[in-house]
């Protein structure tokens, strides 16, 4: 199979610069600009060392080259007929076309929440997921802070929707494109939500920064990505996210 290494750095230079731009630039005004203002607002009151920021850029950069890896390889001419991409949108209408966006989202949902808690095994967690974990505290950098290995299976989400469903060009630019501003949110160390906002009808459904600030923190629960869906309905939800949340937006600056 014939490497074409010309697309390949323009696939690393979108996904890097979707990650570099957004995550610098979210970085920038709670970590930089505005760090003393909302300091209320932080979910540990301790802080990240700047030797934790460049360590998760670093793997986050490393996963970058192996996300790009994974494109590469399903848009090659000797494997791309074989997969559902397709390249007008003509072929199943704009109905489908937008259609195709939630499932996306809930199908991706479901696989992160089983493989997050497949590499939370002893077997797993120290060899892969402690990485990840070294950001006890995370920020935006630790977005794509993944072992290697961790990447790869982070990554095979794609396989799965190149070989299940209908894949417009655009799709994934999009989906990836909320994929990595949601991650970048989970990691911000922030709560952004206005307050009852996890006690809402909606609300109690979708994750927050919150809820994965406490993963990171305590290493057990809290399992999901963009929903608390599989948390709620495996009970793997910890019992202090309530509290934690509706302390966390009832502070006043």
């Amino acid at each position: 199979m014939q490497i074409d290494w010309g697309f390949y750095w323009i696939i690393v230079n979108r996904i890097g610069s979707r990650y570099y731009i957004t995550a610098g630039i979210v970085f920038f005004i709670f970590y930089v600009l505005l760090k003393k203002k909302w300091q209320y607002k932080k979910l540990q009151e301790r802080s990240a060392k700047y030797t934790d920021f460049i360590r998760e850029i670093l793997y986050s950069s490393t996963t970058i080259l192996i996300f790009a890896s994974f494109i590469l390889i399903l848009h090659n001419p000797a494997i791309a007929p074989h997969t559902t991409r397709y390249l007008n949108i003509s072929d199943h209408g704009w109905v489908y076309y937008f259609a195709a966006f939630p499932i996306l989202f809930l199908i991706h949902d479901t696989y992160f929440y089983w493989v997050h808690r497949l590499i939370h095994h002893p077997l797993l967690f120290k060899r892969v997921h402690l990485v990840h974990h070294q950001s006890t505290n995370p920020s935006p950098w630790a977005a794509y802070a993944f072992h290697p290995f961790e990447a790869l299976v982070e990554q095979g989400i794609v396989f799965i929707f190149y070989f299940t469903l209908p894949i417009h060009i655009t799709h994934l630019a999009i989906f990836f494109l909320f994929s990595i501003l949601y991650n970048i949110y989970g990691h911000l160390g922030y709560e952004i939500y206005p307050k009852n906002f996890n006690r809402s009808i909606i609300g109690k459904w979708i994750n927050t920064s919150t809820c994965h600030n406490q993963h990171h923190q305590f290493f057990t629960g809290n399992y999901g990505l963009y929903l608390l869906f599989w948390d709620r309905m495996m009970g793997t939800l910890r019992d202090d996210y309530d509290a934690k949340f509706d302390d966390i937006t009832s502070r006043k600056a």
